[in-house]
């Protein structure tokens, strides 16, 4: 009995480049067994086959672009029992290091470089224009990838050290932009050092951060809000689901908050239009909260916050920050956010400024709450402060708008009543 194998669920993702067949006619392959590799402008991502059996047609070619449930190849099952009711998942994107080299090449690729320099270099199409940017020979790029397949990371890699003996000899070229690039500097001349590799996470991260810190104008207003009370109430709440095997933190009263006062100040959960002059206005509110993880900062996403009792939300926090912690977030845990809060209260620090995380156009950071003399009129008093940092698009938000925001965060923070409206 032959049976088709197809593009699982991937996401938002269509018409997705295959960038790479992982199997041949003929191959005997396990239910999971990665069969292609598809690339879309953003993330890689590995598709395994939902069934066990024998490849007997391949219907996709390098270059083809698939969608959810594309045909990926026939198999001649090993047996009915062996295939499973439902296709698995695809794994979570793993994005390509995009790393930018110490010298970036001019945008417009050189007139002499083209596909049929690289001859049968074994590299995605993002790649090749990659290197055909930076006019290289990828002939010349040992590829590290699955079956010596040229990885973006090699082709930066290959340019520094092309480029090194050069940058040091005399005054750098511009970079990406018309900004001057950090020159090399062989630091092993000072004393020792080590080449430590990123992890996965923060490779995924670092170009999206950078690309969000460049094109957005970023403005960050500090504020304070009164929690004593709040947290008091919050201390009862904790003990209580502790019996239930959950835990009831500061972030679940923001996450409700900040939903409260983005509906009052709809232009925080907005994004701006592809045209320029417009904003999109949600009607959803979709939270989403960085959790730290071994690996790096990742971030899940709350959906719907705004139908979820405080309750949900504390035991959502705990399950998604667990699958955080143990790589087992998918796709869809980390997508749609509207609004981004990062917690750095456990830590420490009295005030940053988060990045914000494009298309959104606010994230509000946290930092450790303390106890301070607040004038009440007539006296000092001791009172919990949390320290509040809110850091936004000035093209969608201007500066009264943000403390207005503010303000709203830190009267619903301090009257926990209010939360309940």
């Amino acid at each position: 009995m032959t049976t088709e194998v197809k593009v699982p669920d991937i996401g938002d993702f269509n018409d997705v480049p295959v960038v790479t067949v992982l199997v041949s006619v003929g191959d005997t392959i396990a239910v999971e067994d990665p069969i292609v590799e598809l690339e879309s402008d953003k993330a890689t991502m590995e598709v395994p086959s939902s069934h066990a059996g024998k490849v007997v047609e391949i219907k996709v070619s390098e270059g083809d672009k698939v969608s959810e449930g594309s045909v990926i190849l026939v198999i001649e099952a090993e047996g009915a029992g062996d295939a499973p009711k439902e296709e698995p998942k695809a794994e979570a994107p793993k994005q390509e290091p995009k790393e930018q080299p110490k010298a970036e090449a001019p945008k417009a690729a050189p007139a002499g470089v083209t596909d049929d320099n690289f001859g049968k270099a074994h590299a995605s199409p993002s790649v090749r224009a990659f290197a055909r940017q930076l006019d290289l020979d990828l002939n010349k790029v040992n590829g590290t990838g699955r079956k010596g397949r040229i990885l973006r990371e090699d082709v930066v890699k290959f340019f520094e050290a092309q480029k090194a003996p050069a940058a040091s000899g005399g005054a750098p070229a511009q970079g990406g932009m018309g900004i001057p690039p950090i020159p090399a500097v062989d630091f092993s001349k000072f004393g020792p050092v080590e080449t430590v590799e990123m992890s996965r996470i923060k490779k995924i991260s670092g170009p999206a951060l950078h690309r969000s810190w460049l094109n957005i104008p970023h403005v960050t207003h500090n504020d304070e809000a009164d929690i004593t009370e709040l947290d008091t109430y919050r201390k009862e709440m904790d003990t209580m689901a502790k019996d239930d095997g959950y835990r009831v933190t500061l972030l679940s009263f923001v996450i409700k908050a900040s939903v409260s006062a983005l509906k009052q100040h709809w232009e925080f959960n907005s994004s701006i239009h592809p045209d320029g002059d417009k904003l999109i206005k949600k009607d959803f509110y979709n939270i989403g909260f960085a959790a730290d993880t071994p690996n790096g900062l990742m971030v899940p996403v709350i959906k719907d916050a705004d139908r979820k009792g405080l309750v949900d939300i504390s035991k959502e926090l705990m399950e998604l920050s667990k699958a955080a912690r143990d790589g087992n977030l998918k796709a869809k845990d980390m997508q749609g956010a509207t609004f981004t809060i990062s917690s750095l209260g456990g830590i420490g620090g009295t005030s940053f400024t988060p990045i914000v995380n494009a298309p959104e156009v606010a994230i509000l950071g946290l930092t450790r709450s303390k106890m301070a003399p607040v004038w009440n009129g007539s006296e000092f008093e001791p009172r919990l402060m949390q320290p509040l940092s809110l850091s936004y698009d000035h093209r969608a938000v201007d500066g009264a708008l943000a403390a207005r925001f503010c303000v709203t965060l830190k009267t619903l923070l301090g009257d926990m009543r209010k939360l309940m409206w």
